[in-house]
């Protein structure tokens, strides 16, 4: 039999289970199929494309290393797998199971209509803790515990079919992507990827409990493994097995702190995963439908500022600049450039978490887009989180190294005023000339804001909504997301930014 393993966000061979499965049953066509119109989403850069072609080349030669090169076509995905499967005789597809875009949903469903038809078999199986059709939240975190504790798969061998040409892997440019320089981001493929996980475990990550909150010293102490878990080029259960030899090896300490935090990180990942998998419309709709009302046509002149970092809020804007030229940014920061975004500005979330997106070499549906809701406000069982970019730039950036490097234009103003350079007296040499002056008045934006949020809140039926979404996709471990109860209306106070 001739197998086609249909390869997507996989992008390795160590423990691959759709590999390993079609190993097992005849002749192995490996192929990726590059899909035009998936790149010119609005959630696509060029950033993106260039890590996957870094990782397509690093996998093309792990499987010409055992027996099966890897074919690399462009076009409709449909269109593709229907040709190579009726040029080669193949009857059989396995892949894994993604977990997407609305898009890729949508793709999928298309495959399998036109597989059925075909007489074509189409296997998936599942490369993490998501579950596919979860019956119930209760028993999620068994399921996913369970699947990790299963062995790492070994590399398979494959014997290849014959006669298929192995095609180039095309480029930005020949993809019509937009220019994209992004000078400082993270290369892909798996050989990145495992020298990562090594200085992690090793060296890197002993103070990662501590450190991953600021962007001076996050970059370095995070992980930083999170354009491999998008892309695949390393399976989550091989790091989660790792994490658990290197816990054993340094069980106390910042050591022991440091790898249990990263533990329950990997978990949280496959957790807001599921959420989009159990409800796909997540990337578009408000999961609360009351929680929040924002104008839908969002503010232009303000979302344009936001994205370009010239809103006249130092932190915010250094923190934007950063993720424009490194692709990445870390989890604190994430949550504070959409808060801002959401709230101060009240800009609407699907055009903020685009823009994210786009920027983003680790962008991961499944997180991104059920953290932008829980960051804007719209899930209605989350602690509205208003951070503060003044109060954030102080505490993560006390020394202003991280502002300073990012808005060079501000080198003139003292340290004493340089998240709120407003309040110099100098202000004027430098503010709606060589730097904007701030676009909103924080104090102000955040108040309103939270009284529209606690306003809605309030209103007949919000908690027996929110109860509904609790018993669908809210954590059984704990309070990991920072949920209040629900069983009756919540009332207003403070949120505490973190």
């Amino acid at each position: 039999m001739n197998v086609l393993v249909w390869l997507k966000r996989d992008l390795r061979v160590h423990d691959h289970p759709a590999l390993t499965l079609a190993a097992g049953l005849g002749s192995v066509l490996p192929v990726y199929v590059v899909e035009p119109e998936l790149w010119a989403q609005a959630d696509a850069s060029a950033r993106q494309w260039e890590a996957v072609a870094e990782s397509l080349a690093d996998l093309r030669e792990a499987l010409a290393g055992i027996g099966a090169p890897l074919v690399v076509r462009v076009g409709d995905a449909v269109t593709v797998l229907e040709g190579l499967c009726r040029r080669h005789w193949i009857t059989r597809i396995v892949s894994h199971e993604e977990t997407g875009t609305l898009w890729t949903y949508a793709r999928d469903r298309r495959v399998a209509t036109w597989a059925r038809g075909a007489g074509i078999a189409w296997t998936e199986v599942p490369q993490s803790g998501v579950v596919r059709r979860l019956p119930t939240r209760d028993i999620w975190a068994a399921s996913r515990d369970g699947f990790m504790a299963q062995p790492v798969l070994p590399v398979p061998a494959l014997q290849s079919v014959e006669g298929a040409e192995p095609g180039l892997i095309p480029t930005a440019r020949a993809l019509k992507l937009a220019p994209d320089p992004c000078p400082h981001r993270q290369l892909g493929g798996r050989t990145r990827g495992l020298e990562l996980v090594e200085s992690f475990l090793t060296r890197r990550g002993e103070t990662y409990r501590v450190a991953m909150s600021s962007p001076l010293s996050a970059e370095r102490a995070c992980s930083r493994l999170s354009p491999h878990f998008a892309l695949g080029t390393l399976s989550i259960r091989e790091v989660v097995q790792a994490t658990s030899v290197r816990q054993a090896e340094r069980p106390g300490g910042k050591w022991g702190g440091s790898l249990s935090s990263f533990q329950s990180r990997l978990a949280w990942r496959d957790h807001f995963i599921q959420k989009l998998e159990d409800q796909p419309s997540i990337e578009l709709r408000d999961l609360h439908p009351v929680a929040v009302t924002r104008p839908r046509e969002t503010d232009a002149t303000r979302l344009a500022a936001w994205a370009a970092g010239e809103t006249g809020l130092p932190f915010l804007d250094a923190c934007l600049r950063y993720v424009r030229a490194t692709g990445w940014l870390n989890f604190r920061m994430r949550a504070m450039v959409i808060s801002v975004a959401s709230y101060h500005l009240w800009l609407d979330w699907r055009a903020t978490g685009q823009h994210l997106a786009r920027m983003f070499t680790d962008y991961e549906p499944g997180i991104h887009w059920p953290q932008v809701q829980m960051q804007s406000g719209t899930t209605g069982i989350n602690i509205p989180r208003i951070y503060n970019p003044v109060k954030q730039g102080l505490d993560q950036d006390p020394g202003g190294a991280f502002t300073r490097r990012w808005l060079p234009e501000l080198a003139a103003v003292p340290d004493a005023f340089l998240q709120e350079p407003w309040l110099w007296p100098e202000a004027r040499r430098l503010l709606g000339h060589r730097y904007p002056e701030p676009i909103i008045d924080i104090a102000s934006a955040a108040r309103e804001a939270r009284d529209l949020i606690w306003s809605a809140r309030k209103s007949a039926g919000f908690a027996e909504v929110a109860g509904q979404i609790v018993q669908r996709h809210a954590s059984r471990s704990g309070n990991r997301e920072g949920r209040r109860p629900v069983r009756k209306p919540v009332q207003a106070q403070l949120s505490l930014p973190f």
